[in-house]
């Protein structure tokens, strides 16, 4: 680990990992641009502690940075353009203090997997949100391999997505807090192979988060699924705000001016704010780090939302 403040020493260059989902081996990306202590700091860990890659510390730091790092939208909203490498994200996320959505928390957080010694599998899903309609692969997530068995990592689905890692094992349930995740196995659909199904208890049953294969996909796969979730008039990111977080008792999310608090016994409170209102929460509820240029951009644009 590099001294505190200053960039992290680059991890040398290993064979590529076996993956952690079967298949071919996972590519070794380049970790180099990652500044762990910055990233422990963000994410409130103190620096200079071991972290040795197993399940104990990949726990840890998907608890740490789904607890630092809200879910949010707000730079697709103000059409401004999002890049995926290393160092992009980590001047965002990192010392901008911004948050950010799938492509952008996931991918940071599979940099600092690698960069600690885990070897990771960086896949797309099909968002399900309790439907099993079959829709594009519009997610990141990854699969990470600690302690000789495979683990579902997601640092940035939002309100839905899981505290700490699950155990790519069929049937595999892992409960933070009041909430509760199970991976389920789901047969061949015709000539399509079997999917993974990552589902949330709700207080009605099961609830479909969503469907994803053990596939590599190349950096190209990731970008040209960020364009269009970015750009796409049909994508649910680019005409409104969508801003998400959640711990172990509640699960905030803001759509536009409208501030909904939801807990697993299914109660749901929910807050018209008006647009001024809206950036105090942003700061507060969602501790993402706005500056005064951005605030005002933020408010006007979410003024005119209907």
């Amino acid at each position: 680990m590099s001294p505190a403040g200053g960039a992290a020493a680059p991890v040398p260059a290993a064979a590529a990992p076996a993956s952690p989902a079967g298949g071919a081996p996972a590519p070794v990306r380049d970790t180099t641009p990652l500044d762990l202590d910055a990233y422990l700091a963000r994410i409130r860990l103190p620096g200079r502690q071991p972290l040795p890659p197993t399940a104990a510390t990949l726990r840890t730091l998907q608890r740490a940075h789904t607890a630092a790092v809200s879910f949010e939208n707000l730079d697709v909203l103000l059409g401004r353009d999002m890049p995926l490498d290393t160092a992009a994200l980590q001047r965002k996320i990192v010392h901008a203090g911004r948050g950010g959505y799938c492509f952008e928390q996931n991918l940071l957080f599979a940099a600092v997997l690698e960069h600690l010694g885990f070897p990771v599998v960086r896949h797309l899903a099909r968002v399900r949100r309790g439907s099993t309609r079959v829709r594009r692969r519009s997610h990141a997530m990854l699969v990470a391999e600690a302690d000789g068995r495979p683990w579902l990592c997601d640092a940035g689905f939002g309100d839905e997505g899981p505290l700490e890692p699950v155990p790519l094992a069929p049937g595999a349930t892992v409960t933070t807090g009041d909430w509760t995740w199970r991976l389920d196995l789901e047969p061949p659909a015709g000539p399509a192979p079997e999917q993974w199904a990552l589902r949330s208890l709700h207080p009605d049953g099961w609830f479909d988060v969503y469907a994803f294969r053990p596939e590599h996909h190349a950096p190209d796969d990731f970008e040209s699924a960020h364009y269009w979730t970015s750009h796409h008039p049909r994508s649910p990111f680019t005409d409104r705000v969508v801003v998400q977080r959640g711990d172990d008792h509640v699960r905030h999310t803001l759509t536009d001016r409208s501030l909904t608090a939801r807990y697993a016994d299914g109660r749901l409170l929910r807050t018209e704010l008006a647009p001024d209102e809206v950036v105090d929460v942003l700061r507060g509820t969602f501790g993402i780090r706005l500056g005064a240029q951005d605030a005002v951009l933020l408010q006007q644009r979410i003024a005119e939302l209907p």
